[in-house]
């Protein structure tokens, strides 16, 4: 019996970006064994003009659903309305209640049996019309998780980090540090890596405050952090910490499979600095497999045939490879 290949969705993203550049690009390395799984949530016309703008010469095929059998020779497109002038530079509002119709669609599709999983292009969190977050909290919403154990990590095959908290700002962070939310999503963290990768990681964790605070009393390395890690080593899990955060990327970082951060800024700024754009970012706890490249959707570079492709297409290549 000839085994069937589950479909890979992928999301144009935000229409005011470099998305159709790096799905282009990204196509044309793909091996035709992938791409015909892929089906493409995105306006038909859109792509079709920013693909003439950029003299792309890849033909398109507007389909219906997922029962229309890809192409491999053509980018196929579920097409999703879009009312716009210029391509590159559609008006908020269109481009807004287009994005989410996109995601609303993907996140429908996703809980099928025959797809694999999603990939979503970047977007501009202000396109979700909802402070503070980003496509992580608005899947995980879809998905009805109530207690914050969705987890956003950013992976590369020689590390991965995870954020406590993730779209907040700076000021608010210290009161979002709970020692009840580091234990549910390390829990999540751990059952995630041992599904994907087939191991029990070994965790470090930061604590928030320079030199973690000296381990002062009432800090929030004393009060949240070391509590969860006791308790979640009292339950068998490879936990280490409160690690010290201006050192651990010179070298140590290299002792573990997962570094567990405080806030977005503090593991996603070393993490960039040495993996640069060869890393993916999953969200781990959702009912499916969700990734998108690892940065944004660089406006100052639309048009100009300069964006990096890569991070996409490694997406792409795990969804083919580690998809459910």
């Amino acid at each position: 019996m000839t085994k069937i290949s589950k479909k890979i969705i992928l999301i144009g993203g935000d229409p005011n970006s470099i998305n159709s550049e790096i799905i282009y690009k990204s196509w044309r390395k793909l091996e035709r064994s992938i791409r015909n799984k892929i089906y493409i949530i995105a306006n038909y016309e859109l792509l079709k003009k920013q693909f003439s703008q950029m003299n792309y010469c890849t033909k398109l095929n507007k389909i219906k659903d997922l029962n229309q059998a890809c192409n491999e020779n053509e980018i196929n497109i579920i097409n999703v309305d879009l009312n716009f002038k210029r391509p590159f530079n559609v008006e908020k509002k269109a481009a807004s209640s287009y994005l989410l119709n996109c995601l609303n669609l993907a996140h429908k599709l996703a809980l099928k049996k025959e797809i694999a999983g999603l990939v979503n292009c970047p977007v501009d969190k202000r396109l979700l019309l909802k402070k503070k977050i980003g496509v992580t909290e608005y899947l995980a919403n879809k998905c009805k998780i109530k207690n914050n154990s969705e987890v956003m990590m950013i992976h590369n095959k020689k590390l991965s980090i995870c954020p406590i908290t993730t779209h907040l700002d700076l000021k608010d962070v210290p009161k979002n540090i709970k020692s009840k939310k580091i234990v549910l999503k390390i829990k999540t963290i751990q059952k995630c890596f041992k599904k994907l990768f087939k191991k029990n990681a070994k965790i470090g964790v930061l604590g928030l405050n320079p030199h973690n605070a000296e381990l002062r009393k009432n800090s929030e390395e004393v009060d949240e952090i070391i509590p969860a890690i006791k308790n979640l080593k009292k339950l068998g899990y490879k936990v280490f910490g409160p690690l010290v955060s201006d050192t651990i990327f010179i070298n140590n970082y290299r002792k573990y499979d997962v570094i567990v951060g405080m806030y977005h800024d503090q593991i996603l700024t070393p993490f960039k600095s040495i993996f640069k754009f060869e890393a993916i970012n999953l969200t781990l706890g959702l009912e499916y497999l969700r990734v998108s490249p690892d940065h944004g959707v660089a406006k100052d570079i639309i048009k100009k045939n300069k964006a990096n492709f890569q991070s996409l297409l490694e997406c792409i290549k795990f969804i083919n490879k580690f998809g459910k």
